[in-house]
């Protein structure tokens, strides 16, 4: 057994590539400009920084540099995309839609809208956290302002049908919001084509930093209107106010040109070790896959291992690093509302995600394998 941690848990976060780190390194202090700054050289610098940076966010999701929004992060996005659209169009109605199966940075932001008289329809989704689209179309109205539908859902992998998902959205002039964060640099995704309206992004998800990410706002056909959630300065189009995170906004634009450049050799490498790993760790047997096996993410699998729990499972692999969900809700006891929500719920004690990354080597999976197939054989011989 090795004392080295063998890193598996890339869908909580990733660590900074050491070519985005390099590229950040002068901002933190030679190039230490505000980019609000507009009337000296510092300020330029600065500015240009920010500028290419949003090109290179957007030339991976194809849209527009000028509806890159930069923010804190992803959550900050999803605030003000959800929050922003309601106040926006009060007088098309307050209803929206979104899913069982969402990040709780989207579900309790829509929670805290219902309070502001939202209304709020939670869609259910099969058995493989897939969408019943004929639903959907039953479930939006006139009066529907948002659809949020999760590009890929951070604790199975599992891709939804996003195109279609705009079609039936835009039938009714609603403007669907896609929580892309785990997706991002995995997949190949183009916001025209796709017919999105609203996207969120992290640095930290793509190998960049913590702390800084983007909104994409469309700007044409249709053009959507959002009303700040910040204000003080009239950053960012006045959508997003604050002295902007230069060297956080850098690296997250380098992230994006190497995902751009990598992400096709990335995702048939990570792919190809998943698999191993899945079904290696199935022939143990009562082992199940959570989720679609087709449509999801080529690095991600959340498997059940019936008779055990995953938590004593995970105790016993202290130099392997695993989840049994989303980081974000990790503190919580209850089971993982995404399991829950597609009727697995006696199997969320039992799963474990395990999200390989751009660092993850065949010798670890090897590892893995053996480790973690010797500790499920362990904990079911004292049941």
């Amino acid at each position: 057994m090795s004392d080295k941690l063998i890193y598996l848990d890339y869908n909580a976060t990733t660590p900074v590539d050491k070519r985005v780190l390099d590229t950040m390194l002068p901002y933190f202090s030679e190039k230490f400009g505000n980019a609000a700054s507009h009337t000296h050289a510092a300020g330029w610098s600065a500015n240009r920084a920010v500028e290419t940076a949003r090109e290179q966010v957007s030339r991976l999701i194809d849209c527009d540099a000028q509806e890159i929004i930069f923010t804190s992060g992803a959550t900050e996005a999803i605030n003000l995309a959800i929050k922003g659209v309601f106040e926006a169009y009060a007088a098309k109605g307050k209803h929206i839609i979104t899913y069982a199966t969402e990040h709780k940075a989207v579900l309790d932001t829509c929670k805290y809208l219902e309070t502001f008289g939202a209304e709020v329809d939670y869609l259910p989704v099969d058995s493989e956290g897939l969408p019943d689209l004929p639903l959907l179309a039953k479930t939006i109205r006139e009066d529907t302002v948002l659809v949020c539908a999760m590009y890929a859902n951070n604790e199975t992998g599992v891709v939804f049908p996003i195109k279609k998902i705009a079609e039936l959205a835009h039938e009714k002039k609603s403007i669907l919001f896609c929580d892309a964060t785990q997706a991002v640099g995995k997949v190949m995704m183009d916001v025209q084509d796709e017919g999105i309206d609203l996207m969120c992004l992290s640095a930290h998800k793509i190998y960049g930093p913590k702390g800084v990410g983007a909104l994409y706002v469309r700007r044409k056909n249709p053009r959507v209107t959002l009303l700040p959630q910040m204000h003080g300065g009239g950053h960012e189009r006045g959508l997003r106010s604050g002295t902007l995170n230069v060297t956080g906004i850098v690296g997250l634009g380098q992230a994006c040109a190497i995902a751009g450049d990598e992400m096709w050799d990335d995702g048939d490498r990570l792919s190809r070790l998943r698999t191993l790993l899945e079904q290696s760790l199935l022939d143990l047997g009562n082992a199940f896959v959570n989720g679609s096996q087709k449509q999801r993410l080529p690095h991600v699998t959340n498997m059940a291992f019936a008779g055990i729990k995953a938590d004593k499972l995970i105790a016993l692999l202290p130099h392997i690093a695993l989840a049994m969900g989303s980081a974000c809700t990790s503190a919580l006891p209850e089971p993982s509302h995404v399991l829950k929500a597609m009727g697995r719920e006696q199997y969320a004690n039992s799963s474990v995600r395990f999200s390989l990354g751009r660092f993850t080597t065949q010798q670890e999976i090897e590892t893995v394998i053996k480790e973690v197939g010797e500790a499920v054989l362990k904990l079911r011989s004292e049941n």
